[in-house]
């Protein structure tokens, strides 16, 4: 298992998902979403595991004003220059990935 869990260093949820991994002794590389941000494949590739719509923290005072854009291209790019408008912890495992707090689908993953 080649886990990721991207976050925000003051997101609880994103300390229970690392806490959850680690009590299971699963290896995982932690990547801080507001310090080294998403690269557009990773992106990308949980797109296409969640939708888009799960990706946006909709507690972001910013996240009403991605309705209005057009095309989901753009709202991508939006996400890309601001990670803090993504939802998390997003915790991928190849294919595979979970958008916030998700034990019930990572157990299925061991």
């Amino acid at each position: 298992m080649n886990l990721q869990i991207f976050g925000k260093s003051k997101c609880f949820d994103t300390k229970k998902a690392e806490r959850y991994f680690k009590e299971r002794r699963v290896k995982f590389q932690s990547i801080d979403l507001v310090k080294y941000g998403i690269s557009p494949g990773e992106l990308s590739s949980v797109k296409n595991a969640v939708g888009l719509q799960a990706l946006i923290d909709p507690k972001h005072p910013d996240a009403a004003l991605l309705n209005y854009l057009a095309c989901d291209a753009d709202k991508l790019e939006k996400l890309l220059a601001d990670p803090r408008l993504l939802k998390t912890p997003i915790v991928r495992n190849g294919r595979q990935a979970t958008v916030g707090y998700r034990p019930e689908v990572w157990k299925n993953w061991e």
